[in-house]
């Protein structure tokens, strides 16, 4: 007999893109490419390479979604051809029998294979099974079982409005431990089929035992967890919060919340979300990314967990290419928007190299992302740039234009112009209460060509992409194109994208509530005082003080950039330093160590 290891990483967001803006999607990508090229380098020294799955859900059309809204669609162009080997092969078949079809792909990252397990749900409630001597759908099966295993009462939510999400999750954390429990059980299963006890002994040497750990991303798929441990299956887990559902909802009160000790979950928590979230008790493991995460943890649900930060994938090592991209890309941005300006309100043209490109971009919640806070504060930057013109200071041709993307979901027929010509019937939901926020505060970029406005706002209410209709650019490229970024999020339990806009060597502005604030301390300087990326207080401050610092480190990021572009590309560099500084070696790291108690032997080379 010999054994083997496998390591699984699940999350509703994991696999291949479907339509989905950033996230745990990056998350668990960076982690996956990180684990394989720390295999390959040698920083793991293992004698045979551990099997490494991805499990995610599987969306093989228009309509298998269970958000309809988002209506996302599985890319399988990126893998490559792959047939399963017959241990595989004998788990989809088994799959299959149970009502669970599985697609499998695979692709290679740094000479590992890697497999993606891609599960069909929105079946489940169509698909018969024998359970406890009756037929009934496998929907009812999960649901049934569930409630005996872990007490999720789902039929006191199923007149909740989130019951098809909560559904989903369900479905899906069942299909992931039912692929553990069969590859686990797979040595006995084939025994079992040769009568011959000699036969059976011998085919079952040949089999590996398989040693399975499990890294589940977020409360969609922790039940898996509880499961496999309430089922006897042995695993090793992990469990990793991003966030809490009750912090989430709570949004900017969960401060106060942690220092009261309130530990209710509060009006508009989905129960049974947060009871999902709960089943990652049954982890080895839990992790959280930051310190208010670990804080949330503790008091909605009382289980300690360990920080385990997120980092961020670094593609671009050498800055000079970056230079040459942030240009290029620069210049992109400030022409199409003095074009569509132009064309929109037939207006005099503004010069491309005068507009300054700023961004935010966010999962659209107003108040938990700050954009009151970030429009108050641009309407101070505009009388600031102002003063700066009329004192002659400034060039009175720049205009600064603020992007603010975010959205419900991904559009299609837009207006030609868009996003500076965005008609109202596009807009949906908090969409339209950003735009009349923005036009309340005078903010629109139709002010720019007067003068009567300096600095603006643009709502850019799409998925950014290379064909998204606007400016039809990646979020990569968008970050570097604009000259800094700001994030004023008033919860914030990690906050990616300074560390995506630090990957582009785009400076950028936090708020101190963000997870990663505390990071910052570590950073190596290269310009002294204020350097590339900048912390705002809005958890201490009051709120004119903390708009005021909003609008002053802005306008620090303008005139550094406008009038010292040796000190801006110190400080694009030091923000670039930011993010290289905390990549994805360590959190994988210690997720392996946790995973499979394996230390890594020597320190890995650079990506």
């Amino acid at each position: 007999m010999f054994e083997r290891k496998c390591i699984i990483i699940a999350g509703e967001e994991a696999g291949p893109k479907s339509n989905k803006m950033g996230g745990i999607w990056n998350v668990i990508e960076a982690e996956v490419k990180t684990l394989a090229k720390m295999l390959e380098d040698g920083t793991i020294d293992e004698e045979t390479t551990p099997r490494i799955f991805v499990a995610c859900p599987y969306y093989g059309y228009s309509g298998s979604d269970w958000n309809k809204g988002l209506n996302r669609i599985t890319d399988m162009s990126e893998f490559e051809d792959f047939v399963p080997d017959e241990s595989l092969s004998l788990i989809i078949e088994k799959l299959r029998e149970k009502g669970i079809e599985l697609i499998v792909a695979s692709k290679k990252i740094s000479g590992i294979e890697i497999l993606y397990l891609m599960f069909k749900t929105n079946d489940f409630c169509r698909t018969g099974v024998d359970y406890k001597g009756k037929h009934v759908c496998l929907e009812n099966k999960i649901k049934a079982e569930a409630y005996e295993l872990t007490g999720l009462d789902s039929l006191s939510y199923e007149e909740m409005g989130n019951r098809t999400e909560y559904t989903h999750y369900l479905n899906l954390s069942y299909a992931i431990s039912e692929f553990v429990h069969t590859l686990v059980a797979l040595r006995e299963e084939k025994a079992k089929t040769y009568e011959d006890e000699l036969i059976s002994e011998f085919a079952s040497s040949l089999m590996p035992s398989w040693h399975v750990s499990l890294h589940c991303h977020e409360f969609g798929v922790f039940y898996a967890i509880a499961r496999l441990k309430k089922i006897g299956v042995p695993i090793n887990s992990v469990a990793t919060y991003h966030a809490t559902i009750p912090g989430r909802v709570a949004g900017h009160l969960s401060i106060q919340k942690i220092r009261d000790n309130d530990r209710s979950w509060g009006d508009g928590v989905p129960k049974n979300m947060a009871t999902l979230e709960s089943l990652s008790s049954y982890a080895d493991v839990v992790t959280a990314v930051g310190d208010s995460t670990k804080k949330e943890i503790k008091l909605f649900y009382d289980i300690d967990s360990i920080i385990v930060r997120n980092g961020i994938d670094i593609e671009i090592e050498d800055i000079d290419e970056l230079w040459d991209k942030k240009l290029k890309l620069r210049t992109k941005i400030q022409e199409l928007t003095s074009e569509k300006i132009y064309k929109t309100y037939n207006s005099v043209e503004l010069s491309p190299e005068r507009i300054i490109p700023i961004f935010s971009i966010s999962r659209i919640e107003i108040e938990n992302k700050g954009y009151p806070d970030l429009l108050d504060s641009l309407l101070i930057l505009d009388r600031m740039v102002r003063i700066e013109v009329e004192a002659g200071r400034l060039d009175e041709n720049y205009r600064v234009v603020c992007f603010i993307i975010t959205a419900h979901g991904p559009k299609t027929n837009l207006p030609e112009n868009f996003p500076i010509m965005l008609d109202e019937e596009v807009l949906i939901g908090e969409e339209l209460r950003i735009q009349r926020m923005i036009e309340e505060r005078g903010l629109e970029c139709s002010r720019l060509p007067s003068a009567s406005r300096y600095v603006s706002a643009v709502l850019y209410p799409q998925w950014l992409s290379s064909n998204d209709g606007g400016f039809n650019m990646t979020v990569d490229e968008f970050m570097a194109g604009c000259i800094a970024g700001i994030f004023p999020s008033k919860y914030e339990p990690f906050l990616l994208t300074g560390l995506e806009a630090g990957k582009e060597a785009t400076p950028s502005i936090v708020s101190k509530v963000c997870g990663f604030s505390d990071a910052l301390k570590t950073v190596k300087r290269l310009v002294m005082g204020m350097g590339g990326v900048l912390v705002v207080d809005n958890i201490d401050q009051s709120y004119l003080e903390t708009i005021a610092d909003y609008a002053l480190t802005m306008d620090y990021f303008i005139d550094t950039y406008t009038d010292d572009k040796t000190k801006y590309n110190f400080l694009c560099q030091e923000a670039n330093l930011l993010a290289k500084d905390m990549n994805w070696q360590e959190p994988t790291k210690q997720y392996y160590e946790m995973l499979t108690g394996i230390k890594a032997k020597h320190e890995m080379k650079d990506l």
